[in-house]
């Protein structure tokens, strides 16, 4: 007579059948188990041996942990459920079905949320069993984010507006204690906490407001959203199991476009200003490194940039490798120094290039840039504020948390603008073992850098910003290149003297612009002067009146006014009538009444100048310093070269070598799914290995009969070309197993082919400890 199974007797048998996660393991396909590598390739490293090490690796709490940084309060709230529900342990508990699951968390969680959350926690091999015995990692109770039962217990914790209101109402002395617990920890020793204390007290007014929570008659205990309050964390709420629901607004993608390619010319217009400043004057590295304070202001006031924009931008033009420290060339006179931080010669070519392209350089070291330039002015440790470029910005989960800023709010329809607070209290929700990361200060200021990049534009992401978070530069460039306006090839010349550029000039007209005229104010509209002092600066680059008189002529749409005709024939008639040239510097004029002039003047005995000639005099001084004395004296001299033609002698700026960007050692490639997939199927050659039968496999003793064995059941192998799993021992004494396929076996070894990485491998055979043909 035989027994109908139950319902109940099913679930025994099932739970019996994998009892232990070695053997679940076992039995999940080899796409389930590529895939736990990919979401958890920490369990790769080393290549475990077998299904039983992977299983082991699974459970081990670093291991858990790192994979808990991943998991939403959802997650957490089925594993809390769970370990409570005693499935955390396969030898005291009982698994739990997954119905019940369901049952406990219907009214937080719909059906089909829980089910998701159950299969992205076996996905990770953290909760594991058929649907009729769930059973969780026992590590995984350590990964909760909350103290255990925060989830399954009824909720008596205050809500955030109720804390914001009872701290308002505290005074300065209960503000101070419940401060000092959320800096240095939640709990606290006092003798206040004992009944009968005078309620005036400040610990009690606090547990009577339930700001704090009493442990024993002398402990107390910061309540955790008390906690994230005081330190501007968003507040995770561990009964809350669906997603914050933001508030949004909506606008064009057209204005969000227009908006950002405003902010992308400045961008450029800064970045340009900066490398020009450093080229001139190099700033020295601080023995800490980093940009001193004194350099930041020193160059905030000669480009007209706010210290705190310096900074930022002095960071991304390091990480794009157009600033660099080093020894300049020239070098600046020595101070003691030996590092700069000084354009490099990549600079050059970044300048020469469109705008887009300019752009997007920029950016792209922005996204992957391992420091957050906000916390620049920064208090340390010992009260000193954080330098630009310093060290001390470097923090490893920067590039992470950028992206998952910008990557949340790229999920919202185009045009859609969401607060810093609403997507910090999103991104806590997905990630609460994180949630420090996300706090009010840290998500603001990384949005104010990206709307600087032209990322982001009044809280909402920009096409190109969208094209570069999903990993396209080339459609990043192409919407960058839509947004900006087209470059003008006219200028618009007033009677003041001013040119007006109606938007961005096309690259030649605004360098010989620039080379004729200074900017008086930047923006949508440049605004550029001239007067004697940048007219003589087009001449002793080479222009002569003509060119000048040309240039405006054709590129003005405006009639160029007589007095800017009059300025340029008039500095042009002075110009050049003295040359000067190498003697160590030489003075020549065609008349003598204008050297003579220069001789009797105070400026003749600070050169020491000597005539040698009615039209030439010599000087010892570098023609540089000739050149700046005389023109500060009131003179116009031009430069020449050897053949008598003007020379343009414009300080070019100190450069850096350009070094090529290596990828740093600290962020290794993630194993390939090809490299994955070999190494499922080594596992599972592995375990075919293990359960081999009496005749498939040798354990060699070192005795004469078993090396034997092993050497005719290798020569089988590799004649009928089977593959064999092998135990090996290395000269080092490190034991590995492996699955090889035997090529030749003799003179003491065995070459074999391996079929992970595809080379011939060479074994001694006296060190081959088992053999097992592989089914």
């Amino acid at each position: 007579m035989t027994e109908t199974p139950t319902p109940a007797t099913s679930a025994k048998s099932t739970a019996r059948a994998d009892a232990t996660l070695a053997e679940w393991l076992s039995k999940r396909s080899d796409e389930d188990l590529v895939t736990l590598l990919q979401l958890r390739p920490d369990l790769a490293v080393p290549l475990p041996a077998s299904i039983a090490v992977l299983a082991a690796r699974t459970e081990q709490r670093a291991s858990v942990l790192r994979a808990g940084d991943e998991l939403d309060t959802l997650d957490f709230a089925v594993i809390e459920t769970l370990v409570v529900q005693g499935a955390a342990d396969g030898r005291l508990g009982e698994p739990l079905p997954a119905k019940t699951l369901r049952k406990q968390l219907a009214d937080r969680a719909p059906a089909a949320a829980v089910n998701a959350a159950l299969r992205k926690l076996r996905a990770r091999a953290i909760v594991w069993g058929p649907d009729t015995a769930l059973r969780v990692t026992p590590a995984a109770q350590e990964a909760l984010p909350w103290p255990l039962g925060s989830t399954t217990a009824p909720p008596d914790a205050l809500t955030e507006p109720e804390i914001t209101a009872a701290l308002a109402a505290s005074s300065p002395q209960e503000r101070a204690l419940v401060e000092k617990l959320a800096s240095t920890g939640p709990r606290g020793r006092t003798r206040d906490a004992a009944p009968g204390t005078p309620s005036e007290r400040p610990v009690q007014r606090l547990l009577a407001h339930r700001l704090l929570n009493l442990v024993d008659e002398q402990t107390v205990e910061l309540p955790v959203a008390v906690g994230q309050v005081l330190r501007n964390e968003p507040v995770t709420d561990p009964h809350a199991l669906t997603p914050p629901q933001p508030d949004s607004t909506k606008h064009a993608p057209a204005d969000i476009n227009a908006v950002a390619a405003g902010e992308v010319g400045e961008l450029l217009r800064h970045s340009a200003a900066i490398l020009d400043v450093l080229g001139q004057a190099p700033a020295p590295v601080l023995r800490s490194g980093g940009l001193g304070v004194r350099e930041l202001r020193r160059v905030a006031k000669q480009t007209g940039i706010d210290e705190n924009r310096v900074g930022l931008l002095a960071e991304i033009l390091t990480a794009a490798r157009l600033i660099d420290k080093g020894t300049p060339e020239p070098a600046p006179e020595s101070d003691g120094t030996e590092d700069y931080w000084t354009p490099t010669t990549t600079a050059d070519a970044w300048l020469a290039v469109v705008p887009p392209r300019r752009w997007l350089v920029l950016a792209q070291a922005w996204l992957e840039l391992d420091r957050f330039p906000w916390m620049i002015g920064l208090r340390d440790a010992n009260d000193k504020p954080l330098a630009a470029l310093s060290a001390e910005l470097r923090t490893a989960h920067a590039v992470r948390d950028r992206h998952a800023i910008l990557g949340l709010l790229a999920e919202f329809p185009p045009g859609t603008e969401v607060s810093a607070a609403d997507l910090g209290r999103i991104l806590a929700w997905r990630q609460p073992r994180r949630r420090r990361h996300y706090r009010l200060n840290a998500v603001a200021s990384t949005l104010s850098e990206a709307e600087a990049l032209g990322l982001v534009a009044r809280g909402a992401v920009t096409s190109a910003g969208r094209a570069l978070l999903h990993g396209s530069p080339e459609d990043a460039e192409s919407e960058m290149a839509i947004a900006l306006p087209e470059p003008v090839d006219h200028v618009l010349v007033q009677a003041d003297l001013t040119v007006i550029a109606p938007g961005p000039l096309a690259p030649e007209l605004q360098d010989r612009i620039a080379m004729v005229a200074d900017v008086e104010s930047a923006g949508a509209a440049t605004v550029y002067r001239i007067g004697e002092t940048s007219v003589r600066r087009a001449l002793d680059a080479g222009a002569t009146a003509a060119e000048l008189h040309n240039l405006f002529t054709t590129h003005s749409r405006t009639p160029v006014p007589q007095s800017l005709t009059y300025l340029i024939d008039d500095v042009a008639r002075r110009h050049g009538r003295l040359r000067a040239g190498m003697a160590q510097s030489f003075l020549r004029s065609e008349d003598p009444t204008l050297l003579a002039e220069v001789l009797a003047a105070p400026v003749a005995g600070e050169l020491a100048l000597r005539a040698v000639a009615p039209t030439v005099a010599i000087s010892q001084a570098p023609l540089g310093e000739v050149l700046e004395r005389l023109r500060a004296a009131g003179f116009s001299p031009a430069g020449e070269d050897s053949s008598g033609s003007i020379v343009d002698l414009r300080p070019r700026g100190a450069r850096l070598a350009a070094r090529r960007q290596q990828r740093p050692n600290w962020r290794p490639n993630p194993p390939s799914t090809e490299q994955l997939q070999s190494l499922v199927a080594e596992l599972r050659a592995g375990e075919r290995a293990a359960n081999a039968r009496p005749g498939q496999a040798v354990r060699s003793d070192g005795s004469r009969t078993s090396t034997a064995a092993t050497l005719n059941l290798l020569q089988l192998a590799a004649r009928a070309r089977r593959p064999v799993h092998i135990g090996y021992v290395d000269a080092q004494g490190i034991a590995t197993q492996r699955v090889v396929e035997p090529l030749k076996v003799g003179g003491g070894q065995l070459d074999a082919l391996d079929p992970v990485t595809g080379a011939v491998r060479h074994f001694t055979l006296h060190r081959i400890a088992s053999v097992a043909l592989v089914e």
